[in-house]
């Protein structure tokens, strides 16, 4: 049987363990089409690895920063993050929720003072990591459909 191999990236990121289906998700919270229009985007869905099925996004030219990383948090909580330069792992590391999110997710509540004109930034605590579960600091609404509501 031939078996066809995910070409390497000499430079870049590679986001490995996503929960299996969040790939195109992934990809939607980072913008990578609108950000990266000209470098190689892999995608690969139900991949069978040591730990049962996952997905893998890769990304040819860009580092991710921090705020990046919160948002793949919120969709794939499990998700390690390497960064290649050269074509070797440069950093590895996995991604953690944090006990706020700040400036990531909208509140789903239309009458919620963060979706006002005032100018404060939209903060969320987390109330579990598993199943993860969010609600607004200020109307104190959960959000049911996170990735929906990432920013």
């Amino acid at each position: 049987m031939k078996e066809l191999k995910v070409q390497p990236i000499k430079d870049g990121t590679v986001i490995d363990h996503i929960t299996p289906g969040n790939a195109l998700k992934v990809v939607k919270i980072l913008g990578i089409t609108e950000k990266q229009p000209d470098s190689i985007i892999s995608i690969a869905m139900n991949v069978v690895g040591k730990r049962g099925k996952k997905d893998i996004v890769k990304i040819e030219n860009r580092e991710l920063d921090p705020k990046e990383v919160d948002k793949i948090a919120l969709i794939a909580p499990n998700a390690t993050i390497n960064i290649i330069r050269n074509y070797e792992v440069a950093e590895k590391h996995r991604v953690s929720v944090p006990d706020e999110v700040v400036g990531i997710v909208k509140c789903p509540n239309p009458n919620c003072i963060s979706n006002t004109r005032e100018p404060i930034e939209t903060k969320f605590i987390v109330k579990s990591r598993n199943p993860l579960k969010i609600k607004c600091y200020y109307c104190e609404r959960e959000v049911e459909d996170i990735s929906s509501q990432i920013m």
